[in-house]
């Protein structure tokens, strides 16, 4: 069976408190809207996980537990990693080429510009920037998550909020 990854950007967070450390960052209100807008979208798509791995950064675990109760997916489930925060392409690229391949459809939450770095490098998708709460889902041809490199991705759906034009919310 092909593999299929779907790369989630956190959504929007808060910037209006600089004692906070940026790992430590939450969700603001947009952000807190548009995770659950974009869980629905997904259950709309009829795409639930096998497993679904989040930076450990408030942000994005929050944004992946609110999508994850969207699509009925148990949020005690996500697994934290925290090198996912920071990553560069090929250090998410690790990631990926180690996942279990019990599971076929995997769910990454994450952050700039490691994640758009990765699409690209899997896809050679013109993207220039995922904006937050973006997601893409990427089929590979393979049974073994060892097997995935550069460009051999193909791009199933490529969504954000401002997208909506296009959905029925």
């Amino acid at each position: 069976m092909s593999k299929q990854l779907l790369i989630f950007r956190h959504s929007k967070s808060d910037w209006g408190h600089p004692q906070i450390s940026d790992f430590n960052r939450p969700l603001n209100t947009r952000g807190t809207k548009d995770a659950p807008m974009m869980g629905k979208r997904l259950k709309k798509r009829n795409w639930i996980p096998n497993q679904v791995f989040s930076s450990s950064a408030l942000r994005a675990i929050t944004t992946a537990n609110l999508v994850c109760k969207e699509i009925d997916s148990s949020p005690e489930d996500i697994i934290q990693n925290e090198f996912i925060y920071d990553a560069t392409c090929n250090q998410l690229m690790k990631i990926v080429n180690h996942l279990d391949n019990k599971s076929d459809k995997i769910a990454l939450f994450g952050h700039n510009n490691g994640i758009t770095d990765l699409v690209i490098y899997l896809t050679d998708a013109d993207i220039y920037n995922i904006p937050t709460s973006g997601m893409v889902l990427i089929s590979f041809p393979f049974d073994d998550w060892n097997m995935i490199s550069k460009h051999t991705g193909e791009i199933v759906f490529y969504d954000f909020p401002k997208t909506s034009a296009n959905h029925d919310e």
